[in-house]
């Protein structure tokens, strides 16, 4: 149970073993890719361990955009990137703390249908590959159906899909 904890361990929760993806990035426009990706990493850490650990986690936000197509957009601002790269920023965000399950907030709303479909590959990948949970909310029923389980909620009741 969640609820009973303290809010610094809410906080922490959802700092490190949740990462996040929302349909509407929520990347911050004044800060560059890089610095958007590495913010979690920021927050987790006081000033003296980020100074001690700032080139490790720069290296490795540096290695999740490279893996999410990026590398070429490091020093871009938010507000720069197409909403495909916006995106993908966001995965490297969630990525940044390593957690153990991944939420994702209808991923695809915003984007055209090929950007898209690169968005679901790129999430598949990392469920494959790294065995990272992804528990994603969509209203899109072809997506849904690629799922390896479903839930559904109908009227406020929830019916397991398969």
């Amino acid at each position: 149970r969640i609820d009973n904890l303290s809010s610094v361990g809410r906080d922490i929760l959802r700092n490190k073993y949740f990462g996040m993806i929302f349909q509407f990035y929520h990347l911050l426009p004044e800060m560059t890719t890089l610095e958007n990706v590495l913010m979690p990493r920021m927050i987790a850490n006081g000033y003296f361990s980020w100074l001690r650990n700032r080139r490790r986690h720069i290296e490795r936000a540096k290695e999740l955009l490279a893996a999410v197509g990026l590398s070429h957009r490091l020093k871009h601002r938010a507000r720069e990137l197409s909403g495909g790269e916006m995106q993908r920023a966001a995965i490297a965000r969630a990525l940044i703390s390593a957690p153990e399950i991944l939420l994702a907030d209808e991923p695809t709303g915003n984007l055209d249908k090929q950007t898209g479909d690169e968005i679901l590959r790129l999430l598949r990948s990392l469920n494959r590959e790294r065995d990272l949970t992804i528990v994603m909310v969509t209203h899109d029923r072809e997506l849904a159906d690629e799922a390896d389980r479903t839930i559904r909620l109908v009227e406020g009741i929830v019916e397991e899909g398969g």
